[in-house]
Parts: C-alpha cells; structure tokens; sequence
C-alpha cells in the first residue's frame, strides 16, 4: 500500500486536505467517496523531496494565478483546442500564447502535471488558486463521462456570462460614481478656497451677515481648520465597523438588513439568484450534484443572509425536498426562480427551466440598474446645483445687503 494526499470536498461545500493509504489512486478515490466527499485532486505522497508544486504548497505558497478574463479566455480557447487536438497540445499551445508571464506560469504547471499522469481536474488543484473548486468539480464530471469539450464549453459561457453581468454593473456605476466624485471635489474647492476669500471682504464690513452666510462660513472655517480630525474620525470609524462586521452575528443582521433595502436589497437577490440558476443549470447539464453546487455556490455568497440561505437548501434536499419547495421555504429568492424550478422539476427540463430563470433575472437586472442609474445621474446633479446655489447665496446675500444700506444713506 502506498500514501495518497487528496485533496476534496465535503458535503457543507468546504475544501478538505489529508493521506491516506491505499492500494492505488482509483482505490484512494473510492475510498474518500464513500466518505460522501468530492474529489478533486489525489496524489501520491513522497517523505522526500520532490519535483514541481505539490498539495501542501498549494496550501501555504503564494503563488501566480490567472485573473478571471483570462480564466474565461483560456476555458474557451480549451474548449476549442480539444476538440481538434490532444489535451497536452492544447495546453501548450494556450500557454505559448499567453502574453502575461503569471498566467503562463499556471498553465504550464497544469501542463506538466498533466504528462506526469495526472488527470486535468487533478492538474487544475495543483493551481487552486486560478481554478475553483466549482470549475474543477465540472471538469473532472466532464473527463469521466468523456464529454470534456462539452462541459469546457458550458463552463466558458457560464464565465463570459458572469463576466458579462459584472462589466454591466461596473460600467453602469462608473458614471454616477465619477460624477459624484467630480461634484465633491467642486464642493470642498468652493469652500476651502473661494468662501475664505469672500469672507475677507466683510471682516471690516461692521454689519451682522445673514444667517445663510454665516452658516457657510462656519462650515467652510471647520473644513479649513478641522480636515484632518474629520479624515481621523472617518478613519477611525471605517475601522470600527470593520471590526463590528467581523462578528458573525453582527454581520448577519446587517446582511439581513440590507437585504429588506428596497432598492439594493433587490439588486443583490436578483444577481445571487441569477448567478446561482445559472450556476446549477450548468451542473444539472453536466450530471454534477446537485447539493454539492448549492453547496459551492453558497460558500461563495458574501452576503451573510443569502450564504445561509442557500447552505439551508442543501439541508432541506438531502431531507428529501425539492429544489423549488427548498427555494420557498427559504423566503429570499425571487418568486421567478422558484416558479421556474418547479416547472422543472415537473416536466425533467430543470437545467433548461433554470437557464431560463437566469437570463430572466439579468434582463430583470439590467432593467431595473438602468432605470435606477437613469434617475440617479440626475439626483447627483441636482443636489450638486442646490450646494453649488447656497454656496452663491450665501456670497450675494451680504453683498445685496450693502447694496441695500448704501442706498439708504
């Protein structure tokens, strides 16, 4: 018998590392799915030293790892590649073309663990941190049931449609954020530097400003005197709340919380469960489990109330529920989502009715992200006017009052 390290995951979708002895690799891997976890990766263990990068230096080397456009970039030149030639040409071939020196560097570890016998899922660990456990998981599906081109195929369409959804929003906010930013900066130029002048002009004046005035000039005389308190209170609170959102708990009720938002609640429900539809529509497809996509998917979730939401739908199917019971007894997912599932279910066509329930919701998404970003360009720029409008009352007040007094006399 000789000692295997492996490298899987468990039923609650959380990575695991061990030896064990065995007979041979296949028996390793038996072994560890009749302890009901998802194999990953499995390699023989040496006490000595031994070439290339092994499942412990995964654990605790930094390493290079592919950005997530040239993830999706290199699951769709693979996905091409093997259907016309070996898997190691294929390898070699991306990794000749590859301009980024990182990002070549993780293709040709897989490469050659790869021609040292490894399946590609098991290559694929040796980089964890450039492939997921969720992307490893649907290729190795795609290598034992000998569709591999078409699960790569599945998996770069479901990486360019996230993409897809990730550069909308960015692109959508770049605007009002930029615009924000510019009225900010006009705001704090006009009160550090043009109110100060003005002011000068009234200290020999010998008349009481108006209110509006000296309102303004109190507000400009704190930012002037006081920024740097105020950068350290701001500073000192972010890392107060930092602190406070560690706590579990703590962290939970403010996801809750920020999911009964009308607006930004709604937005994160609709990404979640579009991602996640469309998430399990592939694995569906591919003749993953179920349960353990969920599984993956929810550990993936930052939104604290959302992450156990979708843990609690793993409970509730191994008990023998539905997806789509599971999906309502939940009460966080969209009324769409559950419909579609169960529609699904009824007719065998749940991959195909949760495809659909995904484009769905990002249409929905895209919809409601234009409609909400049309309306807030607008805000910005009449909020920056009303300042922008005190700042010059408050200037032509005094002025308007000496007009007033010089004509009297």
């Amino acid at each position: 018998m000789a000692d295997f390290a492996w490298h899987a995951i468990d039923a609650s979708g959380r990575e695991r590392r061990g030896q064990l002895q065995a007979d041979s690799p296949q028996d390793a891997r038996e072994r560890l799915e009749a302890r009901r976890l998802y194999v990953l990766a499995i390699d023989r263990a040496r006490s000595g030293p031994r070439p290339g990068p092994s499942l412990a230096s995964v654990a605790f080397r930094r390493k290079p790892r592919l950005r997530l456009r040239e993830l999706t970039l290199f699951t769709r030149q693979l996905a091409t590649l093997v259907q016309v030639m070996p898997l190691e040409e294929a390898l070699r071939s991306i990794a000749r073309q590859t301009s980024r020196v990182a990002a070549t560097e993780v293709i040709e570890t897989v490469h050659a663990s790869l021609l040292g016998g490894h399946r590609l899922a098991d290559a694929m660990a040796m980089e964890g941190n450039s492939f997921p456990p969720l992307y490893r998981a649907m290729v190795a599906a795609g290598e034992a049931s000998g569709t591999l081109p078409d699960i790569l195929a599945s998996v770069a369409d479901l990486l360019e449609r996230q993409a897809e959804v990730r550069n909308k929003l960015i692109s959508a906010l770049a605007y009002p954020a930029a615009l924000a930013l510019v009225a900010v900066a006009v705001v704090l130029g006009l009160m550090l530097f043009v109110v100060p002048k003005i002011v000068e002009q009234f200290d020999n004046v010998g008349q009481q400003l108006p209110l509006l005035t000296r309102l303004v000039i109190g507000v400009s005389s704190a930012i002037g005197s006081w920024w740097w308190a105020m950068l350290l209170a701001s500073t000192a609170a972010a890392v107060l709340v930092i602190q406070m959102l560690r706590d579990d708990q703590r962290r939970l009720g403010v996801d809750r919380w920020v999911l009964r938002l009308p607006l930004l609640g709604r937005m994160i429900r609709d990404l979640h469960a579009a991602r996640m539809a469309r998430t399990l529509a592939k694995m569906v497809e591919s003749r993953l489990p179920l349960v353990e996509g969920i599984a993956m998917v929810s550990a993936t979730v930052r939104n604290r109330a959302l992450s156990h939401a979708s843990a609690a739908l793993v409970n509730d199917i191994r008990a023998g529920a539905s997806l789509s019971a599971s999906l309502r007894r939940a009460e966080v997912f969209p009324p769409i989502l559950v419909q579609m599932s169960a529609s699904g279910e009824a007719a065998g066509r749940l991959d195909e009715m949760l495809e659909h329930a995904a484009d769905y919701l990002e249409r929905e998404f895209d919809m409601f992200t234009s409609t909400m970003l049309s309306l807030l360009e607008p805000a910005v720029i009449v909020l920056m006017g009303a300042i922008v409008a005190v700042i010059i009352l408050s200037i032509l007040l005094p002025i308007l009052q000496l007009d007033t007094l010089a004509g009297l006399s």
